[in-house]
């Protein structure tokens, strides 16, 4: 009497997932059970959840079954973590114990975490647990109710949702029909709270922030206390453009991932993180003893916003160094190396030193030259290169705060910038490049596709010595081609460099 079962679930790994084959064999013996395959404490407390589970959805449990029952996760050498094998467990044991009639079951994947009642709870990655296995055959996968609108997204997969394991049992069985998942119409996009016409003066500031929004560039903001840098960045929040299919995909992988995605379907606004600056390395880059997604990697697609810049941790700013050139984080522990995307724009704010009013008349700057240069030291000359747009944002000038701007601004602004997005997007596609914006071109794609009329040429070759870097050099030629894209022209001129120079002030001798 055959008196084994085989089942499939799925290993969150980073932002991916890999498949796990669940063994389940019934030994004559004194009752017990084991689960070998490197499992940790959540995945171990899974046989009293099942126990309980079973017995509370009329079946016979574990704990009555005169048998050694063994539980073996493979492969034995991949770590395994999580709630999510309890449904693959549970079913399992009933094939082997003969409470449910045997079934074929490759082709299908089960994930779910089991209540003690039999209820199917929702488990983290279920997205990207889709997307895994159906690249790798499986064409079926079942999963808790909450997880079916994002598993969905992956067109191919059939997914089944599951609300306990009385159900999974009787569809398995074919007693009942199927469920479609809890597809919803995707909510509409939501606007940030701050719109562009209430934030008074600042037209600097606000061409900076439009362009860094346009061409995915990152923004710092320096000024004294009060004069709306943290508003201005809240605002970029409203006038970023959606997100494409594709990007929703990323963005909702992550956050599922890190057992953020509540909402259940799949995320259609762009990420906007602001941490506070007591924040770790390790919650803004990512890792842990159970890896997961940092800051950076939750502001994938969208903006990490850093208010007081100066105040992090010198070390975590540091380590923002590699994913804003790359737009990935690689986290390496004794458990292996995973590769988080982090494709974002950073927005910093600071004040010029540590009372805030340098530079200003009323109230004077009462620190030191000393005082002065520490503090802004603590931003490195290497962080500061990563920056496009370095601008001064000065006090509101008397009466400005009284005047009244027409309301939706940000939504006009919004338009122009997916006009830029849009002719971006065109530019990649005719050089058969698989790129966004343009922050992220490589240098040989910004001499490649600059397009620099003759007289930008020649004005670049004159300040080309008061750039500190080729880095400096070529993040200037790509911002000056967004503002060119802003204007909807084809060719870079004078006048785009000179405004992409006036932005980085601080790469002057």
């Amino acid at each position: 009497m055959e008196s084994t079962a085989r089942a499939t679930c799925a290993e969150l790994v980073g932002v991916g997932a890999e498949p796990i084959e669940v063994e389940l064999d019934l030994s004559p013996g004194l009752h017990s059970f084991a689960i070998v395959g490197l499992p940790d404490k959540a995945v171990s407390q899974a046989r009293e959840r099942v126990n309980a589970a079973l017995k509370n959805s009329g079946f016979k449990p574990m704990s009555q079954d005169h048998h050694r029952i063994t539980v073996n996760l493979a492969p034995a050498d991949v770590p395994k973590s999580g709630s999510q094998y309890d449904l693959a467990i549970a079913i399992c044991y009933l094939l082997a114990s003969k409470q449910m009639r045997r079934i074929d079951l490759s082709g299908k994947v089960m994930l779910g975490e089991l209540a003690l009642d039999g209820r199917v709870r929702p488990v983290r990655g279920a997205i990207n647990s889709a997307e895994s296995v159906y690249g790798r055959g499986f064409t079926e996968l079942y999963l808790p109710d909450e997880n079916s609108a994002e598993a969905s997204a992956i067109a191919g997969l059939e997914v089944i949702p599951i609300s306990s394991l009385r159900e999974i049992v009787e569809v398995l069985e074919t007693k009942r029909e199927r469920r479609l998942p809890n597809i919803y119409a995707t909510p509409e996009e939501s606007f940030a709270e701050v719109d562009f016409s209430e934030i008074k003066g600042q037209p600097e500031a606000k061409r900076a922030a439009i362009i860094a929004a346009a061409g995915g560039h990152n923004l710092l903001l320096v000024g004294p206390p009060g004069v709306g840098k943290s508003m201005l960045a809240s605002a970029i929040a409203g006038i970023l453009p959606p997100l494409n299919a594709d990007e929703k995909i990323e963005v909702t992988k992550i956050y599922s991932a890190a057992g953020l995605n509540t909402g259940g379907g799949l995320i259609s606004t762009r990420p906007v993180r602001s941490p506070h600056q007591t924040a770790s390395a390790i919650a803004i880059v990512g890792g842990g003893a159970d890896p997961r997604p940092g800051e950076i990697s939750l502001a994938h697609r969208g903006v990490l916003f850093l208010d007081e810049f100066p105040e992090f941790p010198k070390n975590v700013l540091e380590s923002l160094r590699q994913p804003l050139e790359t737009g990935s984080v690689r986290v390496s522990r004794a458990k292996g190396t995973l590769l988080f995307p982090a494709r974002f724009s950073l927005v910093a704010a600071m004040n010029p030193c540590p009372c805030g009013y340098f530079g200003e008349e009323d109230p004077p700057c009462k620190c030191s030259p000393h005082e002065i240069i520490k503090y802004q030291k603590k931003i490195s000359g290497p962080m500061l290169d990563r920056i496009d747009l370095q601008v001064r944002v000065r006090r509101v000038p008397p009466g400005e705060l009284q005047k009244s701007e027409e309301k939706g601004e940000s939504q006009r602004i919004r338009k122009h910038i997916e006009e830029a997005r849009r002719i971006q997007r065109l530019r990649f596609q005719r050089a058969g490049l698989h790129l966004h914006t343009n922050s992220q071109m490589s240098s040989k794609h910004t001499e490649e596709l600059a397009a620099l009329s003759p007289t930008a040429r020649t004005f670049l070759s004159k300040i080309e010595q008061k750039l500190h870097s080729p880095r400096s050099y070529y993040r200037l030629i790509k911002t000056a081609r967004t503002i060119a894209d802003l204007a909807g022209q084809e060719q870079i001129s004078d006048l785009h460099i000179a405004e992409a120079f006036g932005y980085r002030l601080r790469d002057l001798d």
